[in-house]
């Protein structure tokens, strides 16, 4: 059984920049995914998904985010099995998002921005393998785009330590229970509660500086 650490709740439990210019999910903004001609998919781990989701949902040209567990060898685990037992999985969030409006190496530098890719032990509060990071590609432009993305930050020198961020191709994917998704929309209270404490943006502040996404 892996180490995990995950901060109470009351009662359950960006390398380059870019524009953080409105609201983007289906809805918060009212897009109905289907009214987008084309869509594509882009799966990262950063730690607690709630977050995940909150970040990338303020990302102009997403269309809808997926709390979810990736990397592991367990098909449909529950968080149970992810955050207690053996499984492998990451907790990790589906990106769905429209390649007219951004582009998945824009995805990938603001992935980067919202995490603290030196932690090999999980992120902020939350410790263990399910906390993780991680870039989930399915295709070989994908890979390219995240390892690309890895050597630019350590040559850049702009962090103390090295990108521990792991690259991982052709991961398969399973929705997280009802619960989880939106959390920070259905639960805004408790989902502020928690950021603060676990001291998430304060971290990621120190490490990119003042322009980046909270």
């Amino acid at each position: 059984m892996r180490s995990s650490v995950h901060i109470a709740v009351p009662a359950i439990s960006g390398f380059a920049a870019a524009s953080l210019s409105f609201i983007a999910t289906a809805g918060a903004q009212g897009l109905d995914p289907a009214s987008v001609s084309e869509t594509r998919e882009a799966i990262f781990a950063g730690g607690c998904f709630w977050c995940v989701e909150s970040d990338f949902d303020k990302f102009d040209g997403v269309v809808e985010t997926i709390s979810g567990y990736a990397g592991g060898n367990t098909q449909n685990p529950t968080y149970k099995d992810v955050t207690y037992g053996d499984t492998g999985h990451y907790e990790a969030v589906k990106i769905v998002y429209d390649p007219s409006r951004v582009s998945y190496e824009e995805l990938v530098s603001h992935f980067f921005r919202t995490i603290d890719p030196t932690d090999d032990t999980g992120q902020f509060c939350d410790k263990g393998d399910s906390y993780r990071t991680a870039v989930f590609t399915s295709s070989l432009e994908q890979l390219s785009v995240a390892r690309a993305e890895i050597r630019a930050i350590d040559q850049s020198g702009v962090l103390p330590e090295a990108v521990v961020t792991k690259v991982v191709e052709d991961a398969a994917f399973y929705p997280a229970e009802d619960y989880h998704q939106d959390y920070y929309q259905k639960n805004p209270l408790r989902y502020k509660f928690y950021r603060e404490a676990c001291g998430r943006d304060k971290r990621v502040e120190e490490l990119w500086g003042a322009d980046v996404s909270g």
